[in-house]
């Protein structure tokens, strides 16, 4: 099967310097880089027991990263000086609320964001597709809507983090 969908790419565009807007990002997520959340499936004893752990590793905005890329750190190997990191972020707790209606969903959560400074510009650019339009495919007025909460979230962390509006 083989079906056509529309994203919406989403940038919010600002002249805040690239570590600028990293630190306050990063500084809005927990973390379970390390491994932390296989622990916490392994260990915990009941649904509760699992939500209490999640919720101990959720920064402010409600997300942890999963993965962090420097695009620029191995890029600068190639003569580029330009910041750039594409981060995997999510929470199991939000991911649930799409999951529980269409094991699909599991493609697109959690979602990918790129911080980059555009030179050309003179900004630092957060990107992302909209969550409830990568979910579209799934033609499921359920994970839609919960997509939507998701998709709130994650530009209300975009704008904390740039002070930029879409």
């Amino acid at each position: 099967m083989q079906r056509s969908y529309t994203a919406q790419h989403c940038e919010h565009s600002t002249t805040r310097g690239f570590d600028e807007v990293v630190r306050a990002f990063e500084a809005a997520l927990g973390s379970v880089e390390a491994g932390e959340l296989r622990h916490i499936v392994a260990s915990a004893h009941s649904a509760a027991d699992f939500e209490e752990r999640v919720r101990a590793h959720e920064g402010s905005s409600g997300f942890m990263r999963f993965l962090t890329v420097d695009h620029g750190a191995w890029m600068s190997r190639y003569g580029s000086n330009t910041g750039s990191r594409m981060y995997t972020i999510g929470n199991p707790l939000i991911a649930k609320t799409m999951l529980k209606h269409s094991a699909a969903a599991g493609l697109n959560v959690p979602v990918r964001v790129l911080i980059y400074a555009d030179e050309e510009s003179g900004t630092t650019r957060l990107s992302y597709d909209l969550p409830s339009s990568l979910m579209s495919v799934l033609q499921s007025d359920e994970v839609t809507a919960a997509a939507k909460l998701l998709d709130a979230k994650l530009i209300a962390l975009a704008t904390e983090a740039t002070g930029a509006e879409l």
